[in-house]
C-alpha cells in the first residue's frame, strides 16, 4: 500500500514516454517552422497572477499552497495559457504580433472526466496581437497540422463563439443572477429550465436564447443562426468568422452556438478538437482577449493545448489496428 499513487496520478513507463517525446518534438518542430517561440513558465506562482483573468473557470481546478517563504497563496499550474499571456503582458511586452507555444506537465485538482489523468501534458501555441479571423483561421490551420503530423484519425472539431450568448444578455440588461441561470441551463441543454428562465424576457430575446441549443450541427446551422437570430453586430461579426472558418478547415467541422466552454475566459471563437480511440476531447482552444486586459494590456489572442498524452493514446490505438 505505501506504493500506491494517489488516484488519476499515473507514472509513464518507457514505451509511453517515448510516444510522448517523440510526439512532442515534432510538434514543437512544427511550431518552430511556424515562427512560435518556445517559453517555459514555471509549474507554481502566486494565485494573485496565476488565475487572473479566468474568471471561475481555472479556481476550482487548481490546487493550492501557502509559500513558506512569502506566506502567499501559490497555486500549481492547472492551465499554462494563462503564464504564457502573462509572460507576453509584462515579460517581453512587445509590440506587433508575438507567437508563443509551450510544452509542460499541469495539476488538476479533479479529473476532468471519470477516467482522464490529473496530470496531463499540454503542449499548445499562443498568438498575440492578430485581430480579427486571421488569427483565429491561423491557429485553427495550426492545430490541424499538428493533428495531421501526429497521424491520428477521424480529425474533426467542435466549434462555438461565446459572443452570440454574450451579445442577446448585454442587449437585453439582463443581470449577473439570471444570466448565470441561463448559462447554466444552456450548458446543460435543459430545455424547460430555459424556458421558465425567459418567460418574461422581451419575445425577440426569449425566442433567441430558446434557440441556441437546437443551433448544432454543420454549416447550416450557421445559415438558420443567420435568418433567425436578431441582427446586432457580435452576432453578424461572430457568424462571420465562423463561416470563414468553416471554409478554410482541412478537417469536418460541427458548430454548437449554446457551447459557453470558458465563457468568463473566452472572448470570441472557441473549439475542441477530436479524433477517433479518444472519447474525449485531445486539444481545446479559443480566443481569450479580456485576459490580457486583466494583466494591464489589451491585446487580441487566441491559441490552443493538446492533451499530448491523450493524443498518444489514440496514436496507439490506431496501432493496434
Amino acid at each position: 500500500m505505501r506504493w500506491l499513487l494517489p488516484e488519476h496520478i499515473d507514472d509513464v513507463l518507457p514505451e509511453e514516454a517515448m510516444r510522448i517525446e517523440s510526439l512532442r518534438r515534432k510538434i514543437l518542430d512544427l511550431f518552430f517552422e511556424k515562427k512560435y517561440e518556445l517559453v517555459m513558465p514555471p509549474l507554481v506562482e502566486f494565485t494573485d497572477s496565476l488565475l487572473t483573468g479566468t474568471g471561475h473557470d481555472l479556481d476550482l481546478r487548481t490546487f493550492k499552497l501557502v509559500d513558506q517563504l512569502s506566506g502567499r497563496m501559490m497555486g500549481v499550474r492547472a492551465d499554462i495559457t494563462p503564464q504564457v499571456a502573462r509572460i507576453d503582458a509584462h515579460l517581453l511586452n512587445r509590440k506587433g504580433v508575438t507567437r508563443l507555444c509551450y510544452c509542460g506537465s499541469v495539476l488538476h485538482a479533479r479529473p476532468a472526466t471519470p477516467t482522464a489523468t490529473r496530470e496531463p501534458i499540454q503542449i499548445g501555441a499562443e498568438l498575440f496581437g492578430e485581430q480579427g479571423v486571421a488569427g483565429d483561421l491561423e491557429i485553427q490551420g495550426l492545430l490541424c497540422r499538428a493533428l495531421a503530423a501526429a497521424g491520428v484519425k477521424g480529425a474533426r472539431m467542435d466549434v462555438g463563439h461565446v459572443a452570440v450568448f454574450r451579445s442577446l444578455v448585454r442587449k437585453a440588461g439582463l443581470d449577473r443572477e439570471l444570466e448565470a441561470s441561463l448559462f447554466a441551463a444552456l450548458q446543460r441543454k435543459d430545455a424547460p429550465a430555459l424556458k421558465g428562465l425567459t418567460r418574461r424576457l422581451a419575445a425577440g430575446t426569449r425566442e433567441a436564447l430558446l434557440l441556441l441549443p437546437e443551433l448544432y450541427g454543420g454549416a447550416d446551422v450557421l445559415a438558420l443562426a443567420e435568418k433567425r437570430l436578431p441582427r446586432l453586430g457580435e452576432i453578424d461579426a461572430a457568424l462571420a468568422t465562423l463561416r470563414a472558418l468553416a471554409k478554410a478547415s482541412p478537417i469536418p467541422l460541427s458548430f454548437d452556438l449554446a457551447e459557453l466552454r470558458g465563457y468568463h475566459y473566452h472572448s470570441g471563437v472557441v473549439f475542441d478538437a477530436y479524433c477517433d480511440g479518444v472519447a474525449g476531447p485531445v486539444a481545446r482552444g479559443g480566443r481569450y482577449d479580456e485576459v490580457g486586459r486583466a494583466f494591464g494590456r489589451p491585446r487580441p489572442a487566441t491559441g490552443f493545448s493538446i492533451e499530448l498524452r491523450e493524443l498518444v493514446s489514440a496514436m496507439k490505438t490506431k496501432s493496434r489496428k
